[in-house]
């Protein structure tokens, strides 16, 4: 079992920068495959972005520019670093852990094996 715990959410001014930490413990395995998702109100879950263990990313078009998707050397902690956010980034984000991944990103939340509880991102106007 992989135990995910997502932390670095909060209240912003839209414009401004925050960087989410994602760390897994427990029976993780590598290689690995890591991403992000988020969930507004009355919406569908959204990819934002995801690393392969052999370090490809993919980021969805809305946050091209701004997400950046990184990890430690050990490949157990992810970071999403948000710049220039905007109110409509308002979610509750989401890290996702996959055992035994591809080298390709991981852009489907269905292939996800396991998930972190969320964190609350609020982007004020």
């Amino acid at each position: 079992q992989v135990h995910l715990v997502e932390s670095g959410g909060g209240l912003v001014q839209a414009g401004g920068s925050l960087r989410l930490s994602c760390a897994a413990s427990g029976r993780t395995f590598s290689p690995n495959g890591m991403g992000w998702f988020r969930q507004a109100p009355g919406k569908e879950r959204e990819f934002v972005t995801a690393l392969s263990w052999s370090g490809w990313t993919s980021y969805a078009d809305s946050v091209k520019g701004r997400f950046t998707i990184s990890r430690d050397n050990a490949k157990t902690t992810l970071y999403l670093q948000m710049n220039s956010l905007k109110p409509e980034d308002t979610a509750v984000y989401y890290c996702a852990y996959r055992w035994g991944a591809t080298a390709q990103p991981i852009v489907m939340w269905q292939n996800y094996d396991y998930w972190g509880q969320g964190t609350q991102v609020t982007v004020a106007s």
